[in-house]
């Protein structure tokens, strides 16, 4: 083992902070507050990652453990993959009766590459905007991120960023998105369900809680297109941003920018 990672595991300034924190927000808590038709989900996470940030500009929080911390997350994302794999076996039945639907939802996230890269190069983000939009941004997407590139590097800081952001107001949004959609639009409440499924378990309970809430009829079939969407998106999410999501994502940064430069250029000329 090398002396840095020797190093890590035996940084028990960080190990505790960590613990300390885990103690605290699962002491915290859920906390529902209902707003209208949506509900507002506060999670564990949510509190840890705030905390977490708020440390990071204390001295309790040193620049040895902020290294320490890079490698360590990488870490706990590989377990995440680990789980969903052990997942997706006895699933399967369940996700093959739910017919195509589910099989074809994972093509709606390569939509942020086409709506989300353009507007970020746009307002002025490098290669940090590949990493951003490349998907959703969550553990699996990390990981991708992580391994290919780094994640001191601009795509890592970039899917970081949206991580992060995902995890403080993705719940928040997607509660509220849930309720507020499926009370105004003439959608089938089974379809709101599986657009539950986004690969994010804060963000899929986020969601549900509201549907359930307005179609308690329906609770126990809303629930199971939901978990059997989750399960679904957890498994082939990762596949979809390998092969489609990432490609694509670094294409079309290519072609932009290779179009913003012709047109800086000939600004120059004139």
């Amino acid at each position: 083992m090398s002396e840095r990672a020797l190093g890590m595991w035996k940084d028990w300034r960080l190990h505790l902070l960590v613990f300390a924190i885990v103690l605290v927000t699962e002491f915290i808590g859920l906390y529902e507050i209902p707003l209208g038709p949506g509900v507002i989900l506060l999670l564990p996470m949510l509190y840890a990652v705030i905390i977490g940030i708020g440390l990071f500009f204390t001295p309790l929080v040193k620049e040895k453990q902020s290294i320490n911390a890079e490698p360590l997350v990488f870490i706990s994302v590989t377990l995440l993959i680990a789980k969903f794999g052990v997942q997706a076996g006895p699933a399967l039945p369940q996700l093959i009766e739910a017919g195509p639907a589910l099989l074809l939802q994972e093509l709606g996230n390569l939509g942020t590459i086409l709506l989300a890269l353009p507007l970020a190069i746009l307002l002025g983000l490098k290669r940090e905007s590949i990493g951003m939009t490349h998907s959703i941004g969550r553990e699996p997407n990390v990981a991708l991120i992580t391994d290919k590139y780094g994640l001191a590097s601009p795509e890592g800081r970039g899917v970081m960023a949206v991580y992060i952001f995902g995890t403080v107001f993705g719940s928040i949004f997607m509660g509220l998105a849930s309720g507020f959609l499926a009370t105004i639009t003439p959608l089938h409440p089974y379809s709101f369900a599986m657009a539950t499924g986004i690969g994010s378990g804060s963000m899929t309970a986020a969601s549900l809680g509201p549907l359930v809430a307005e179609f308690p009829d329906m609770a126990a079939t809303i629930t199971a297109y939901s978990g059997a969407s989750n399960l679904l998106t957890s498994v082939t999410g990762l596949y979809a941003s390998i092969f489609i999501g990432l490609p694509l994502a670094e294409k079309l940064y290519k072609i932009m920018v290779r179009k913003n430069q012709k047109f800086d250029n000939n600004s120059k000329e004139v």
